[in-house]
């Protein structure tokens, strides 16, 4: 197999036209550098150079080579800085998946923009999807990170990062007469129509609501779902009924649709959890986790 020594030579001895020129520039002594441009014509099995009155030339062999040389030395350059890039995790993809509602969270924005920003060579893609699929994804390693509003099992070869709670707020049609209170407690819900995401868009959410009613003392009447929260917001703007959104979401719709507070009859928090393998090394991943850690507190 041909070693980039042999070809470094071959391509300087190119470059020079010259056999003593060539074997100063390269810091050895002419016999030695003559054997192993033999020892390389050898091993290819064809005449690589032509001494000329004028110096040395290439045949169409050895410029052939010549090029092909200059090619893999320019790239063997390049390995070094690449392999430190990936160790550091400056260059590749980033695969990350979030729910719906997850993903419209302001702090996910922010991260995305500001690490690329960091880390221009990273390519980052985005996919969202429902809270099942992302771990499925995860543990095939299609997906890198994921953003999900439930904590998951350490049985499963992925861990959980509890990144915040956030309040969650009903959102009421205009015009709707739990509009004109400041609050709303458990008792103004009991016997509203409900118009909510499907579960399979996001698991955590769509529990942490049931299970909030309940404890509350009524079962919410949902009149009809819609595939992810920014639909369910459409269906309140158009008076279906209300819902109950992360307050993340409050900007949504803000000329047809009110939101208000809960008050201490029912507290409702949505919680935000990224999800990585148990066992994950990336650097990718730990500048991206490192980073999101660092702009939390912007939040506030």
């Amino acid at each position: 197999m041909l070693d980039l020594h042999k070809l470094h030579a071959f391509v300087v001895v190119i470059e020079e036209r010259n056999i003593t020129h060539a074997a100063n520039r390269l810091f050895i002594q002419q016999p030695p550098l003559t054997r192993l441009l033999k020892k390389l014509e050898e091993e290819l099995g064809t005449q690589l150079l032509i001494r000329q009155p004028r110096g040395i030339e290439p045949t169409e062999a050895g410029l052939a080579l010549f090029k092909e040389a200059q090619l893999l030395l320019e790239h063997a350059r390049h390995i070094p800085k690449l392999v430190q890039d990936v160790s550091q995790g400056k260059t590749g993809q980033l695969n990350i998946g979030f729910t719906s509602s997850a993903g419209l969270h302001p702090l996910i924005s922010l991260v995305l923009r500001s690490y690329r920003e960091i880390y221009p060579n990273v390519q980052t893609k985005l996919e969202e999807a429902g809270s099942q699929k992302q771990l499925d994804r995860l543990i095939s390693e299609k997906l890198d990170i994921a953003f999900l509003r439930a904590p998951i099992s350490r049985d499963i070869g992925l861990k959980h990062h509890h990144i915040l709670d956030e309040p969650m707020m009903v959102a009421l049609p205009i015009g709707h007469p739990l509009t004109r209170k400041e609050k709303i407690s458990s008792n103004d819900l009991s016997d509203e129509n409900f118009v909510l995401y499907r579960r399979s868009s996001g698991q955590g959410l769509y529990d942490n609501i049931l299970y909030s009613c309940y404890q509350a003392g009524f079962s919410p009447r949902i009149i009809q779902e819609a595939p992810r929260p920014t639909a369910t917001l459409n269906l309140v703007a158009a008076g279906i009924g209300i819902t109950i959104v992360p307050a993340s979401m409050h900007n949504f719709w803000e000329h047809e649709i009110v939101y208000r507070e809960f008050d201490d009859s029912m507290k409702l928090n949505a919680p935000l959890y990224l999800i990585t393998r148990e066992n994950e090394s990336s650097a990718k991943v730990s500048n991206f986790i490192e980073l999101l850690q660092k702009l939390l507190p912007t939040m506030a």
